[in-house]
């Protein structure tokens, strides 16, 4: 690609993780989510249910398509090119989330929308990692990607800011402020909490900018008339080779449970605090900023420790403290917290609820960081992109696993409460997978 990059050329790759996170945390996790339950659909178990089985379907797609266009992709060259295609649907997805009017008689194609602009973003998301291993040498990796994902949270947090202050309302109609939403939306219609999909279409577009502008590309291979075939093989091949890989194989395994229970927290986080705790997306909101500084704080540290001490205790860690914080939230609801009853009216389980949130921020900014760093070690480099079309279908592999089981879970109990469950021996399996990854993958042999 080039012999180095400059900084301008790094902050340009991490201006993706800046435009690209409002798409999780806006519309995933803290405004479109909960919206779409308690409005669009109005009843929070059957929203709930709804909204893992679209996340299963879209998790499929994924999985099923990431690592033949990332083989493909390894064959022929750029990368920016495919990027501008899946950026196109990400912000042609979220735009049309507008139309999610409350009690609409049919969601179906909002959750289609939601589904293909989530799919641009995953495969984007794809191309992007692919580029990290050329921004510096194996000691800085760590620390790009970890100041990377913290650049994307504090993306993350400006976004649900503005969201907050001048857009979403209330029950009363008015935002954080106590004012109507800008630009004469009309409140009755819940138009300033819909136009996050609008919101988040643009601010991606925008900041995209430095990235298409600063990040060098590799250059076009010259046999690439037959990239499709050749990456094909290619990928037939590593497959092929994986059984004898033990480390990369065993890490792809841990990174599909934990991420795909990872990613169950932030699906339904927002969700289960609106059904569960009866809070408004004002109080969600706030939630997803005290989420997100945690988030971009302690990406920001784990890159460091990264740095100093590898990806791998990075990731046990973290994923040590998210069992310990699922196992909180699904022993507290407001008439307890840990088992232990509290009055209805008391403030202790939305105190704690707030405390699980800073911790899922903070040990899954670090652990998402951690996991891209930790997937550059375990693959060549001259099959990048490839690999991390392997990583999207190990986080994908079972993505449906996740928000089916807490769909399944929710409907078996009629409790969103019980329904996040399943999460935990997610997160344990993925823990016991570590035990056969290697710091250096096979390079260590």
């Amino acid at each position: 690609m080039r012999d180095r990059v400059t900084k301008k050329g790094i902050w340009g790759w991490m201006f993706f993780d800046w435009a690209s996170q409002p798409y999780n945390t806006l519309l995933l996790t803290f405004v479109f989510g909960p919206y779409f339950t308690s409005a669009v659909i109005g009843n929070g178990a059957e929203g709930q249910a709804q909204w893992g089985y679209m996340l299963s379907a879209v998790g499929l797609v994924i999985a099923l398509l990431a690592p033949v266009l990332g083989a493909i992709a390894d064959s022929s060259g750029p990368r920016k090119p495919w990027i501008w295609v899946f950026s196109v649907m990400y912000v042609a997805g979220a735009f049309a989330l507008w139309w999610a009017v409350p009690g609409m008689r049919d969601p179906f194609w909002i959750l289609v929308a939601f589904g293909v602009g989530m799919t641009g973003l995953a495969f984007a998301t794809i191309f992007s990692h692919a580029i990290l291993p050329d921004l510096g040498g194996k000691g800085e990796v760590g620390r790009i990607s970890g100041s990377g994902w913290a650049f994307g949270y504090w993306g993350g947090i400006v976004a649900l800011l503005v969201m907050l202050l001048f857009l979403a309302e209330n029950e009363e109609g008015v935002t954080l402020l106590g004012n109507p939403p800008l630009f004469g939306l009309d409140p009755a219609t819940r138009e300033g909490t819909r136009s996050v999909g609008p919101l988040t279409a643009i601010w991606y577009a925008v900041f995209m900018v430095p990235f298409f502008l600063w990040v060098p590309d590799v250059k076009r291979k010259a046999a690439s008339k037959g990239a499709v075939v050749r990456g094909l093989q290619e990928l037939w091949h590593t497959l092929k080779s994986l059984p004898e890989r033990i480390s990369l194989t065993a890490y792809l395994g841990s990174s599909m449970l934990y991420r795909d229970a990872l990613n169950g927290l932030f699906g339904f986080g927002g969700i289960y605090a609106a059904g569960v705790l009866g809070w408004s997306i004002t109080e969600i909101g706030v939630f997803g900023i005290v989420a997100a500084f945690a988030g971009a704080v302690f990406a920001w540290i784990g890159g460091f420790a990264d740095r100093r001490w590898g990806p791998k205790p990075v990731i046990v860690w973290t994923v040590v403290i998210l069992i310990v914080v699922v196992s909180v939230i699904v022993t507290t609801s407001r008439e307890m917290v840990v088992f232990m009853p509290v009055d209805p009216d008391s403030s202790l389980p939305d105190i704690v609820f707030y405390i699980c949130g800073a911790a899922i921020g903070g040990a899954g900014g670090a652990l998402q960081a951690a996991s891209r760093t930790m997937m550059v070690r375990q693959s060549r480099k001259d099959r990048m992109t490839e690999a991390f079309g392997l990583y999207a279908l190990s986080g994908k592999a079972t993505a449906f696993l996740a928000p089916a089981a807490i769909a399944f879970a929710t409907q078996m109990t009629d409790s969103q409460r019980l329904g996040m469950l399943p999460l935990i021996p997610l997160f344990v399996l993925g823990l016991l997978f570590m035990l056969w990854v290697k710091p250096d993958g096979e390079s260590e042999d």
